[in-house]
């Protein structure tokens, strides 16, 4: 079994920065892409930004030039460095990824963690 745990949410002010961390343990062989989503309430979850494993990103159109995916691929951790957070950002974000445990391919989520920006 793969587990994944986020960190790093919290409350801020409009304009300030949170860093999201997520880590994944288990039986893992490899893992492909791995990604950040949110779902704020009454919307659909989306993808804010994702990581393949080569290192190449892609990101919403709504947070290019303010958030930052990275991983380590050595600790098996995705991160969000999130700058100029605005209100609209405020959401549950979830973190995935794309994980092999010897012959199954599968995807994992992480429980979510809150982001909350004040006005």
């Amino acid at each position: 079994q793969v587990q994944l745990v986020e960190s790093g949410g919290g409350l801020v002010q409009a304009g300030g920065s949170l860093r999201l961390s997520c880590a994944a343990s288990g039986s893992i062989s490899a893992i492909n892409d791995m990604g950040w989503y949110r779902q704020a309430p009454g919307k659909q979850r989306e993808l804010v930004a994702g990581i393949a494993s080569g290192g190449s990103t892609n990101y919403a159109d709504s947070v290019k030039g303010r958030f930052t995916i990275s991983r380590d691929n050595a600790k098996n951790t995705v991160y969000l460095q999130m700058n100029s957070l605005k209100p609209e950002d405020t959401a549950v974000y979830y973190c995935k990824a794309n994980v092999i445990s010897g012959w199954i391919r599968k995807d994992y989520w992480g429980q979510g963690t809150q982001v909350t920006v004040s006005p």
